[in-house]
């Protein structure tokens, strides 16, 4: 089964604006090979320039302003973004979020299974004091596997925080020897 990780920016919620996505990215994962493999994909949607985003909503939202007007919406970009998530598990760091977002402007998409990192980390690390993406990659010491995937992006940028996503799910199914049905039946799949 393909394995894809995704992770969304969004605006945040101000006075009388949700919270919708204005990037995603998406990365593909080789289990078998302990590695992300290479495949990865970006969306920018359009949000008018003069839609507001909530004073705290990180990432390089405010230098992609004109890039983000002049945009595809979510709805348009649906059926390539569709194409790329059918058929695979999806992967992402409190998958709830990603979830969310996807089920919003597309509920009756039907996608899945779904692979939680944070869930994954906490049940066999029980013990670490941050489960944030950011703090789980420096403490396994995988950011320079990240940056040589990701060059030029950070923290929370879809793309960036996606290859993080990957990576660390590569790393955790190599530490305690999951291939992908094993990861599938620890979320309540079964993958036969």
């Amino acid at each position: 089964m393909r394995i894809v990780a995704l992770d969304f920016e969004t605006t945040g919620v101000s006075p009388g604006h949700p919270n919708e996505p204005w990037q995603l990215g998406l990365v593909e994962v080789d289990l078998s090979m302990g590695v992300v493999s290479g495949t990865a994909r970006e969306w920018f949607f359009r949000i008018p320039r003069d839609r507001p985003f909530s004073p705290r909503a990180p990432g390089r939202w405010a230098e992609m302003r004109d890039v983000l007007a002049d945009s595809p919406s979510f709805l348009e970009s649906w059926p390539g973004i569709a194409d790329s998530l059918s058929g695979a598990a999806l992967v992402a760091h409190n998958a709830a979020t990603e979830r969310t977002v996807i089920e919003k402007r597309a509920p009756l998409a039907r996608l899945g299974p779904w692979i939680d990192t944070l869930r994954l980390v906490r049940k066999y690390w029980p013990l670490l004091e941050s489960y944030a993406l950011g703090d789980l990659i420096m403490l396994f010491k995988l950011k320079s596997q990240v940056d040589s995937i990701c060059p030029g992006r950070t923290w929370h940028d879809a793309l960036y925080d996606a290859c993080a996503g990957a990576v660390l799910l590569a790393h955790v199914a190599h530490r305690l020897k999951f291939d992908a049905s094993q990861l599938l039946v620890e979320f309540g799949v079964r993958p036969w």
